[in-house]
Protein backbone atom coordinates (compact mmCIF):
# COMPACT_ATOMS: atom_id res chain seq x y z
CA UNK A 1 0.00 0.00 0.00
CA UNK A 2 0.87 3.38 -0.96
CA UNK A 3 1.49 5.82 1.64
CA UNK A 4 -2.39 7.91 0.79
CA UNK A 5 -3.95 4.42 1.73
CA UNK A 6 -4.38 2.96 -2.00
CA UNK A 7 -2.87 -0.33 -3.46
CA UNK A 8 -1.00 0.37 -6.37
CA UNK A 9 -0.20 -3.49 -7.45
CA UNK A 10 -2.15 -4.79 -10.15
CA UNK A 11 -4.59 -6.79 -9.46
CA UNK A 12 -4.52 -10.14 -12.09
CA UNK A 13 -7.40 -12.81 -12.03
CA UNK A 14 -7.29 -16.69 -13.34
CA UNK A 15 -3.98 -18.34 -14.71
CA UNK A 16 -0.67 -18.92 -12.87
CA UNK A 17 1.38 -16.03 -11.62
CA UNK A 18 3.88 -14.96 -14.84
CA UNK A 19 6.12 -12.35 -14.89
CA UNK A 20 4.97 -9.55 -16.42
CA UNK A 21 6.08 -8.05 -19.95
CA UNK A 22 5.26 -4.77 -20.30
CA UNK A 23 4.33 -3.97 -24.21
CA UNK A 24 5.90 -0.82 -25.11
CA UNK A 25 9.46 -1.82 -23.89
CA UNK A 26 9.24 -5.29 -25.58
CA UNK A 27 8.33 -3.33 -28.48
CA UNK A 28 11.19 -0.57 -27.72
CA UNK A 29 13.55 -3.17 -27.29
CA UNK A 30 13.27 -5.43 -29.75
CA UNK A 31 12.87 -2.08 -32.32
CA UNK A 32 16.51 -1.19 -31.28
CA UNK A 33 17.49 -4.64 -32.37
CA UNK A 34 18.12 -6.03 -28.72
CA UNK A 35 16.51 -9.27 -26.85
CA UNK A 36 13.37 -8.11 -25.80
CA UNK A 37 13.25 -10.15 -22.68
CA UNK A 38 17.19 -8.37 -21.38
CA UNK A 39 18.10 -5.74 -23.78
CA UNK A 40 21.19 -6.78 -23.59
CA UNK A 41 21.90 -9.44 -26.42
CA UNK A 42 21.58 -9.22 -29.87
CA UNK A 43 18.33 -9.92 -31.63
CA UNK A 44 19.68 -10.45 -35.09
CA UNK A 45 22.42 -12.76 -36.13
CA UNK A 46 22.27 -11.49 -40.19
CA UNK A 47 20.26 -8.67 -41.39
CA UNK A 48 16.70 -9.96 -41.22
CA UNK A 49 17.42 -13.52 -38.92
CA UNK A 50 16.74 -13.41 -35.68
CA UNK A 51 19.25 -15.30 -33.04
CA UNK A 52 17.60 -18.51 -31.74
CA UNK A 53 18.76 -17.61 -28.34
CA UNK A 54 19.83 -14.71 -26.25
CA UNK A 55 23.03 -14.08 -25.77
CA UNK A 56 22.33 -12.81 -22.27
CA UNK A 57 19.84 -14.35 -20.99
CA UNK A 58 19.20 -17.64 -22.79
CA UNK A 59 15.47 -16.80 -24.04
CA UNK A 60 14.52 -18.35 -26.93
CA UNK A 61 14.01 -16.53 -29.91
CA UNK A 62 13.70 -19.68 -32.99
CA UNK A 63 10.06 -19.96 -32.67
CA UNK A 64 8.85 -16.22 -33.50
CA UNK A 65 6.68 -15.89 -36.31
CA UNK A 66 7.34 -12.14 -37.24
CA UNK A 67 6.09 -13.82 -41.34
CA UNK A 68 4.17 -10.55 -43.51
CA UNK A 69 3.75 -8.13 -40.80
CA UNK A 70 6.81 -6.31 -40.78
CA UNK A 71 6.73 -5.95 -44.65
CA UNK A 72 3.36 -4.71 -44.42
CA UNK A 73 3.93 -2.66 -42.11
CA UNK A 74 6.84 -0.98 -44.23
CA UNK A 75 4.45 -0.61 -46.80
CA UNK A 76 2.03 1.23 -45.08
CA UNK A 77 4.20 4.03 -43.71
CA UNK A 78 6.45 4.45 -46.57
CA UNK A 79 3.93 4.44 -48.73
CA UNK A 80 2.05 7.07 -46.91
CA UNK A 81 5.31 9.25 -45.95
CA UNK A 82 6.69 9.45 -50.05
CA UNK A 83 3.24 9.49 -51.90
CA UNK A 84 2.51 13.00 -49.47
CA UNK A 85 6.34 13.79 -50.06
CA UNK A 86 6.01 13.39 -53.72
CA UNK A 87 2.45 15.62 -54.20
CA UNK A 88 3.99 17.84 -51.87
CA UNK A 89 7.04 18.34 -54.57
CA UNK A 90 5.53 18.63 -56.92
CA UNK A 91 3.36 20.99 -56.13
CA UNK A 92 6.57 23.58 -55.19
CA UNK A 93 8.80 21.53 -58.27
CA UNK A 94 7.31 20.39 -60.98
CA UNK A 95 9.15 17.94 -62.91
CA UNK A 96 8.71 15.65 -65.34
CA UNK A 97 7.88 12.14 -64.53
CA UNK A 98 11.32 10.45 -65.14
CA UNK A 99 13.09 13.30 -62.95
CA UNK A 100 10.22 12.17 -59.57
CA UNK A 101 11.11 8.64 -60.47
CA UNK A 102 14.56 8.97 -60.26
CA UNK A 103 14.39 10.44 -56.79
CA UNK A 104 11.71 8.90 -55.58
CA UNK A 105 12.17 5.13 -56.51
CA UNK A 106 15.75 5.45 -54.56
CA UNK A 107 14.34 7.12 -52.01
CA UNK A 108 11.45 3.95 -51.31
CA UNK A 109 14.71 1.40 -51.74
CA UNK A 110 16.90 2.91 -49.46
CA UNK A 111 14.69 4.13 -46.96
CA UNK A 112 12.19 0.73 -46.90
CA UNK A 113 15.90 -1.24 -46.06
CA UNK A 114 16.77 1.07 -43.78
CA UNK A 115 13.75 0.32 -41.69
CA UNK A 116 12.66 -2.94 -41.94
CA UNK A 117 14.82 -4.43 -39.22
CA UNK A 118 13.72 -2.21 -36.69
CA UNK A 119 10.35 -2.43 -37.79
CA UNK A 120 11.13 -6.97 -37.65
CA UNK A 121 12.64 -6.25 -34.26
CA UNK A 122 9.62 -4.64 -33.09
CA UNK A 123 7.58 -7.33 -33.73
CA UNK A 124 9.65 -10.00 -32.37
CA UNK A 125 9.30 -7.74 -29.16
CA UNK A 126 5.38 -7.26 -29.56
CA UNK A 127 5.33 -11.18 -29.99
CA UNK A 128 7.58 -11.73 -26.95
CA UNK A 129 5.40 -9.43 -24.63
CA UNK A 130 2.04 -10.78 -25.49
CA UNK A 131 3.77 -14.30 -25.67
CA UNK A 132 2.85 -15.02 -28.43
CA UNK A 133 3.78 -18.32 -30.86
CA UNK A 134 5.73 -20.06 -28.08
CA UNK A 135 6.94 -17.31 -26.36
CA UNK A 136 4.26 -18.26 -23.54
CA UNK A 137 5.83 -21.44 -22.93
CA UNK A 138 3.14 -23.34 -24.30
CA UNK A 139 3.39 -25.07 -28.11
CA UNK A 140 1.10 -23.25 -30.35
CA UNK A 141 1.94 -25.34 -33.48
CA UNK A 142 -1.26 -26.35 -35.79
CA UNK A 143 -0.29 -30.09 -35.03
CA UNK A 144 -0.56 -29.06 -30.99
CA UNK A 145 -4.14 -27.19 -31.41
CA UNK A 146 -7.32 -28.84 -31.34
CA UNK A 147 -8.79 -28.72 -34.53
CA UNK A 148 -12.38 -29.82 -33.25
CA UNK A 149 -12.76 -28.17 -29.58
CA UNK A 150 -16.24 -28.52 -29.62
CA UNK A 151 -16.64 -32.12 -29.87
CA UNK A 152 -14.89 -32.28 -26.44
Amino acid sequence: MSTTGQDTTALRFGGDEQAERPLGRSIRRGMLNTCPACGSGRLFRAFLKPVDTCSVCGEEMHHQRADDLPPYLVIVVLGHVLLGGYMMTDLVFPASDWVHLAIWAPIAVITSLLCIQPIKGGVVGLQWALRMHGFGGHDDTPEAIDPNPRDA
